[in-house]
């Protein structure tokens, strides 16, 4: 499973890595350390985090998040697959884009949640990028 640093989850979340740490410090998302004394984050600790901050739990010092051109990058915190069709859901910041794709595009890029993502948005499309 991937996990995050400390910046990392901070961008993810859309708020400062201040913000993130002083989150972690009081025990709202655990952390481990890696063999270079790093804070991390495991990416579905972070996930199930993120889908909190989203539904209005990130407390008073939240930073509002903004688009660049149209990408959400973020979270995967779902993944439902079907025969043919998938539903792939990010946390990206407060927001939370649902994708309707192919199972096989999902399968192809190895969607799974905890996973750092992008959901790229063009009208009513919504493309997912795996970073």
């Amino acid at each position: 499973m991937q996990s995050y640093t400390i910046g990392q989850a901070a961008r993810l979340l859309g708020v400062s890595s201040d913000t993130a740490r002083r989150w972690a410090d009081a025990g709202r998302v655990a952390t481990h350390r890696d063999e270079g004394g790093r804070r991390l984050i495991d990416g579905r600790d972070l996930a199930a985090f993120s889908i909190e901050i989203g539904q209005g739990g990130g407390g008073e010092d939240e930073t509002s998040y903004t688009s660049v051109r149209n990408a959400f990058p973020g979270i995967v915190t779902g993944v439902k697959l079907g025969d043919v069709a998938a539903q792939v859901e990010i946390q990206a910041g407060p927001h939370r884009l649902v994708s309707l794709l192919t199972r096989e595009a999902v399968e192809e890029l190895g969607l799974e949640v905890g996973m750092q993502a992008t959901a790229r948005v063009k009208s009513t499309n919504v493309h997912i990028d795996r970073v």
